[in-house]
């Protein structure tokens, strides 16, 4: 079996002259042979193919594969992780990860908190800001929390993004505005425990890899998981396994999360305790990063007793599952 892999390569962006910022969420090459060896390992032959243009090239020359293994987050539009996906659905080549539809909704944070909370799940209240004249606290307490409303891996977040008044809300706001235009999700800050949930499978067969605390230690830019936080987690945070009744809670939230989206294969569901104590929904990640060093899901995943190899042979058994045409090796 052949197994095409789709990705945005970090350091091909920056040789082009994209910052490091405009490419935190990009794979690095250890990242690709990484994944490469373990589904090798697995007994898959691997074929790598790029990023989405890379791709359209391949498709029009004629090639293909039997499944396609798609961790690229695409470079720009509120549909860029849907790109390859849409392209592999126009070409009826199967993928692993969740659809267009999927992909398209949840990173737009604001949409899926709203599909969330009428799905009478608990998430913070919050609006959404596309200009200064949408700058309002209305109905939500103090402090607020701001980011941006479609871009993943902290980009947009620090230590300012925690705001206790109308002028910080204000000033914080248009300065993000300039720099995210697609606009910001302004909500109310969870002051309790923040966890991430790592998913594997579909529908009914959705299971937990496990869950992680973020802890934060002392000093960490006032305790906010941003791109610093993120890239310096070493130093900056630390990663543990929570009680059982911790743990059995922020999964019921996540696996109902999941569902209620109709996300694929594997990923991550982001929690943190608000002010009654209570697990709340912040956001999901259905094309969670796979570096095998850095990237929260293998983290959590070694955490909770898997190695990346099993990791990887979960999702390839999701996908493989959904698709009940395709042989398994």
């Amino acid at each position: 079996m052949i197994i095409g892999i789709t990705f945005d390569l970090r350091s091909e962006y920056l040789k082009e002259g994209y910052t490091l910022e405009e490419t935190a969420e990009f794979d690095r090459d250890s990242t690709i042979a990484g994944l490469e060896a373990a589904l090798q390992h697995l007994g898959y032959n691997t074929d790598r193919i790029g990023h989405v243009r890379q791709l359209a090239n391949r498709l029009v020359k004629g090639d293909r594969w039997d499944l396609v293994f798609n961790i690229s987050e695409g470079l720009s539009g509120i549909g860029r992780e849907a790109q390859v996906p849409c392209l592999l659905d126009a070409y009826q080549i199967a993928y692993t990860f969740s659809d267009p539809l999927v992909l398209s909704l949840t990173l737009h944070k604001g949409m899926t908190k709203r599909v969330i909370r009428d799905a009478g799940l608990n998430t913070p209240g919050f609006f959404i800001v596309h200009s200064e004249a949408e700058i309002l606290t209305d109905d939500l307490d103090f402090p607020l929390f701001i980011k941006p409303v479609a871009e993943g891996t902290g980009k947009g977040i620090s230590g300012k993004s925690r705001v206790n008044s109308s002028r910080e809300l204000q000033e914080v706001c248009r300065k993000l505005l300039r720099q995210y235009p697609a606009g910001l999700l302004v909500e109310e800050f969870l002051p309790g425990r923040e966890f991430t949930v790592g998913i594997t499978g579909t529908g009914a067969k959705s299971r937990p890899v496990g869950i992680m605390e973020i802890v934060y230690k002392q000093g960490s830019a006032r305790e906010i998981y941003s791109l610093e936080t993120k890239t310096n987690y070493e130093e900056l945070v630390t990663y543990t396994v929570p009680e059982e009744s911790v743990k059995e809670a922020c999964i019921e939230l996540a696996i109902r999360v999941w569902n209620i989206l109709g996300c694929r294969d594997g990923g991550r569901v982001d929690i943190r305790y608000d002010r009654h104590g209570e697990p709340s929904f912040i956001e999901v990640n259905p094309l969670a990063g796979l570096d095998h060093q850095h990237s929260d899901l293998p983290i959590l995943a070694y955490r909770n007793g898997y190695t990346y190899e099993q990791l990887i042979g979960e999702i390839m058994t999701s996908a493989l599952e959904r698709i009940n045409h395709l042989p398994k090796p």
